[in-house]
């Protein structure tokens, strides 16, 4: 398997915000978000092969009791049902951060945190092969296989927000999903790689919360460490 990185951090965003853990940070994605702040991963994807032995001896020496399966997109990677396995055997409780357009197909998950791709991830023309924007187009919304993911277990649904015209694709997208989601389980999170862009939308989107019942999802990772590796 593919592995960019592997590290020991608090978590930075969504319901665990705080909490040690080991994130296992794989290579490669099947989507181009224009915004992404993990290239290294996806648009350029860099890393080494790892066994899954390996992974878990890695894993094994830090005291926490849970793991993030990040990426790019970490259910593409060669092995990803197996490494989870594993990770459930040696009693880890874990999240996995997805986009949400490749099936769960029984893996174990603790918590699956999907962060659905709104038409503003597409890339512009001129940033990358059209082929690539095509394909991005066409795979970045499967309510199909959110639905699956819904339905698996325990989940959150987390939007990087741009601007309050996000909310009504939004909305309409979490109405194609097909099933009711409660208003706490959707969690808004501002864009940006650094603290100052991300205040530009913060009191903004504290607000849309607060009048929506929706989660507003800090990058407390951002603040703490700035948009490094290894954080």
């Amino acid at each position: 398997m593919r592995i960019s990185e592997i590290f020991y951090s608090i978590q930075g965003e969504g319901e665990l915000t705080g909490v040690p853990t080991v994130f296992i940070r794989t290579s490669g994605c099947n989507l181009r978000c224009r915004w992404c702040d993990t290239p290294y991963a996806s648009w350029k994807p860099e890393g080494e092969e790892m066994s899954i032995k390996d992974i878990i001896k890695e894993v094994q020496k830090y005291p926490a009791r849970h793991c993030v399966l990040t990426g790019g997109e970490p259910m593409v990677a060669k092995g990803i049902h197996e490494l989870a396995a594993a990770l459930r055997a040696e009693g880890q409780h874990i999240t996995i951060e997805t986009a949400g357009t490749v099936l769960p197909e029984g893996i174990a998950c603790d918590l699956a945190s999907l962060s659905p791709k709104l038409s503003s991830s597409t890339p512009r023309a001129g940033e990358i092969e059209q082929a690539w924007i095509e394909r991005h187009e066409q795979a970045r919304l499967r309510p199909e296989i959110l639905r699956a993911w819904l339905e698996a277990g325990n989940f959150q649904l987390k939007f990087v927000f741009t601007q309050a015209s996000d909310l009504e694709e939004i909305d309409a997208m979490v109405e194609t999903i097909g099933i009711p989601v409660p208003p706490s389980k959707i969690l808004l999170m501002p864009e940006g790689i650094d603290e100052g862009h991300i205040a530009t939308r913060q009191q903004e989107l504290v607000s849309l919360c607060l009048q929506r019942g929706n989660r507003y999802c800090d990058r407390l990772h951002i603040r703490l460490f700035g948009n490094t590796k290894g954080t």
